[in-house]
C-alpha cells in the first residue's frame, strides 16, 4: 500500500497536488483501489487496469460525487430544514439550484489516517456541532482488497457527543466495465419498489417499480436517465446485489448489506467524458429522511453503528 500528497515526475524533479488530497493506493494481485483525503471517497477501482468505476483527474473534485461517501445524511434534506424536540433546525444549502442540503457535511472534509497497510486503509473525520446539526459523531470509513480481489467498504459512525443524534449513511460510487460501450450495457437491481420523487428529488410516496425504474430483469442502459431511489431490495446471504454486464459476458457488481435497504439509481448524461454514468448508491435512508423518519436511525452516545458494501468483478465466461 501506498500513499503520497503529491506526485513527482519522472525526473523527480516537480510536484503536483492533487486537489483531493493524499492518495491511498490498495493493490492486490491485478486489483488497485485509490482512495482519497477528501470525503474519504473511492477515486478508481481496477481489475488488471480496467476501470470498474468512473475516476477523474488529479487537479479535479469528484465530478457528480464520483465515489465520496456520505455522512451523517445521504442524498438531500429538503430546504436544509428539519425539526428536533420541536425546534427548527436549518443546514447550509449546499444545492442551491433546489434549495436542498444535499450529501452531509462531510464532502469537503478531509480525512485523518488511522491503519494502513498493503491491502487496506481506514480513515476519519470528524463532524462537529454546528448548526443545523448540533452532534458531536466520528465518521471512519475502511477500504479493503479481499482475498478474491474484491472491494470491501465499511463505514462506521460513532457518537462522541452526550445526546442521540439522527443520521443516514450512504456512498456514491459509479460503476463501469472498462472502455466498454455504454449503450451496450445492462443494469440489474433487485428492487420492488421505488420512490416517487417531486422536481427537486424529494420523494413524496413509493410506488411498485415501472418502466424505466424497473431494473430486476434488467436493463439497457441506452437512452436510459433516471434519478431515483429503489427499495424493497432482495438480499441472498445477507447482501443485496446490482451488476453492470456487458455482452462478452464482464459484470461489475456493487453489493451492500442489510444495513443499506435502499440504493440510489443515477444514470446521468452530464459526467465529464462520459456519455452516460451510472451511479450505485448504497443508503441507508432516502432522501429527506430527516423529515419523513423513512431509514432514519439515531445512535446513542457512546455506540457505533456500522454499514457493509463492495464491489465485485466477474471477467465472464471468456475470462
Amino acid at each position: 500500500m501506498t500513499s503520497s500528497s503529491a506526485q513527482e515526475s519522472p525526473a523527480g524533479s516537480t510536484l503536483q497536488g492533487y486537489a483531493t488530497g493524499r492518495q491511498y493506493e490498495l493493490r492486490r494481485g491485478d486489483a488497485l483501489a485509490v482512495v482519497t483525503e477528501l470525503a474519504a471517497g473511492l477515486r478508481s477501482f481496477t481489475r488488471g487496469g480496467m476501470l470498474l468505476t468512473e475516476t477523474y483527474g488529479d487537479d479535479e473534485i469528484a465530478p457528480g460525487a464520483a465515489g465520496i461517501t456520505l455522512a451523517p445524511w445521504a442524498n438531500r434534506v429538503e430546504n436544509g430544514t428539519w425539526f428536533l424536540n420541536g425546534k427548527k433546525q436549518q443546514l447550509d444549502i449546499t444545492e442551491v439550484a433546489r434549495n436542498n442540503a444535499s450529501h452531509g457535511l462531510l464532502r469537503n472534509a478531509a480525512y485523518s489516517l488511522v491503519d494502513e497497510s498493503e491491502h487496506s486503509v481506514t480513515l476519519e473525520a470528524t463532524i462537529f456541532p454546528q448548526h443545523g446539526y448540533p452532534f458531536l459523531l466520528r465518521h471512519r470509513v475502511q477500504y479493503q482488497l479481499t482475498d478474491d480481489l474484491g472491494l470491501a467498504v465499511r463505514q462506521t459512525l460513532l457518537n462522541d457527543g452526550k445526546e442521540p443524534a439522527p443520521f443516514v449513511l450512504g456512498a456514491h460510487p459509479y460503476l463501469r466495465l472498462g472502455d466498454a460501450p455504454i449503450e451496450e450495457l445492462v443494469l440489474t437491481v433487485a428492487a420492488d419498489t421505488r420512490l416517487v420523487a417531486d422536481d427537486r428529488l424529494i420523494p413524496r410516496s413509493s410506488a411498485p417499480v415501472h418502466g424505466d425504474t424497473d431494473f430486476r430483469s434488467g436493463q439497457n442502459i441506452a437512452g436510459i436517465t433516471v434519478d431515483v431511489a429503489l427499495t424493497d431490495l432482495t438480499y441472498e446471504e445477507g447482501r443485496a446485489r446490482h451488476t453492470l454486464s456487458a455482452p462478452d459476458g464482464r459484470q461489475v457488481s456493487l453489493w451492500q448489506d442489510e444495513a443499506c435497504r435502499y440504493v440510489h439509481v443515477f444514470v446521468s448524461t452530464q459526467y465529464p467524458g462520459r456519455v452516460r454514468a451510472v451511479a450505485v448508491e448504497p443508503m441507508t435512508g432516502p432522501a429527506n429522511a430527516f423529515n419523513s423518519g423513512d431509514g432514519l436511525h439515531w445512535l446513542v452516545p457512546g455506540k457505533s453503528f456500522s454499514v457493509d458494501w463492495g464491489i465485485d468483478y466477474s471477467p465472464g465466461p471468456r475470462g
